[in-house]
Formats: structure tokens, C-alpha cells, sequence
């Protein structure tokens, strides 16, 4: 029988030796995803906040991921008690909130994937998140299973880090730098100065808090620098921005013509 494992919560507990590095999936298609999974990312992010993708969506993206070594990760829409239920009874395991400002909204947040009495999950006998009925003791074992991932986007939400961190079943934080820019006054910049020393500030908030956190970059060397701010785990553009990136490169060389700038942004994050 198959058993109960999410493998993204273990390196979350135990690091591994070098930092998990994933991707944003923002084609929503199974077969992109698949092909992502095989690549050798680490975890694979399927965003239902940016993309237009419904719960019978993620369900085909969890079953492409799910044939590869990627763990996949879950960025709800919004922090809604209805949503998660859903989500986690078509799979999903890791799930990450979007836009959480207060301890308030992260405890929410934890409830909303546990079943009573630590939570308030709605309880079904048979479906995709049990194997449908498949997993020995899941109704007693799903809670361990879960991994919240809380994302911070504005000044005010690092501020808060601590009490954020503190709440119980909170698992990782993550760092949404292009919000972060944006709230900031720095639209689209996220390698202004000011935001770059917020981003810093808030891995060794983290690390003070004895809390795992990760952030996204649009480029290698933006990841980089973000890993040398003490991030633990990193999430590197998307697949549909490295295919057009690397389509629109490919096209600058055979039309003679300069590749289009790209810089620092990661807006979608």
C-alpha cells in the first residue's frame, strides 16, 4: 500500500547538503511539468495564484510531477479554508500561502490543513490525498504530513517575522520578492539596494528564529546572491520564463540582433 511521506517537509527538518532548488510552473501543462521534474529541480512550485489553474488542474500537474524525483509544492490562490480542503484532497501536501501579514492569518492558515481537533479540515473517507482510501491510518497521519510554507510580501509581514515564525505548524517562511518590491515603491526592481538589504535582513531574521526560509530569483546569479544571504532553499525563475528567455535569445543571434534586456523582476512571485 502506498505510503504517507512528503519528502519536502523531511528536508525542511533535516538539510540536506546543498540547498533544495525548484522551479515556478507557469504553463500549466502536465507534460512541461513532467519534463521540469526530470531536469533534476528539486521541488516544483504549481502557482494557482498567478496561473489560471483549478483544483482538476493541479490534480493532472501532481500526477506529471508525480511520475519524477521533484517534490511539488502547492502556492494557493488565497488563504481560504475551502481552497486547501480541496487542493489537499486532490494531493496536495506542501501548500504555500500567499500575502500572510500577521500571526493571525499564519495560524489560520495551519488550521485550515489540519483535521480537528487541531484544525478545522473537512473530513472525506475517499479521495486523491489518500490514495483513494488507500493509506493505512490517513485520517490519523495526515496532519504530521502537512507543510505549511507562509509567504511574506511587504515590509510590514518581515517586520512580523518572529511572531509569524513562532506559530505552531508554521514549517518555512518564503519571501516574495517581487511583492516585496512592489510594496516598497521599487516596482519590478528587486535588485534595488533597499530591497536587496530587506531580503538579506529577513534570512537572518529567520535564522534567528530558528525557522527554515526560502525565496525565488529570475536568474542564477540573483539565486546565488539570495543563498549567500543564508536562504535555505530557492525556487529559480519559471519554465515559461526560461523558455522565452531562451527563445528570445536564440532568435536575437539568428536575426543578428542583440538579445531583449532582461533584468532583475520576478513580479509573478
Amino acid at each position: 500500500m502506498p505510503a504517507l511521506q512528503n519528502h519536502f517537509k523531511s528536508w525542511l527538518q533535516t538539510p540536506p547538503a546543498s540547498p533544495p532548488l525548484g522551479t515556478w510552473l507557469m504553463t500549466a501543462a502536465p507534460s512541461t511539468a513532467e519534463a521540469m521534474g526530470h531536469v533534476g529541480f528539486d521541488f516544483l512550485v504549481v502557482d494557482m495564484e498567478h496561473v489560471p489553474i483549478e483544483v482538476s488542474d493541479m490534480a493532472h500537474l501532481l500526477r506529471a510531477v508525480g511520475c519524477t524525483a521533484a517534490e511539488p509544492v502547492i502556492r494557493l490562490a488565497w488563504n481560504d479554508m475551502v481552497l486547501v480542503k480541496r487542493v489537499m484532497d486532490a494531493g496536495g501536501r506542501t501548500l504555500m500561502f500567499p500575502f500572510i501579514q500577521t500571526p493571525e492569518e499564519a495560524q489560520a492558515a495551519v488550521s485550515y490543513t489540519r483535521y480537528p481537533p487541531e484544525g478545522v479540515r473537512g473530513v472525506a473517507a475517499v479521495h486523491r490525498g489518500s490514495a483513494y482510501g488507500q493509506i493505512p491510518n490517513y485520517l490519523k497521519t495526515a496532519n504530521d504530513a502537512a507543510c505549511v510554507i507562509v509567504q511574506l510580501e511587504t515590509p510590514e509581514a518581515i517586520a512580523r517575522l518572529p511572531e509569524i515564525a513562532a506559530v505552531p505548524g508554521v514549517d518555512a517562511l518564503f519571501v516574495g520578492p517581487g511583492d516585496l518590491s512592489a510594496a516598497m515603491g521599487f516596482i519590478g526592481n528587486i535588485g534595488h539596494d533597499e530591497v536587496q538589504a530587506l531580503i538579506a535582513f529577513a534570512a537572518k531574521a529567520a535564522k534567528a528564529a530558528g525557522k527554515p526560509i526560502g525565496i525565488v530569483g529570475p536568474t542564477p546569479e540573483m539565486v546565488q546572491r539570495f543563498l549567500g544571504y543564508g536562504y535555505d532553499y530557492a525556487a529559480i525563475a519559471s519554465d515559461l520564463g526560461m523558455m522565452t528567455g531562451r527563445a528570445v535569445e536564440w532568435l536575437g543571434g539568428l536575426r543578428g540582433a542583440a538579445p531583449a534586456p532582461t533584468g532583475p523582476i520576478a513580479s509573478v512571485y
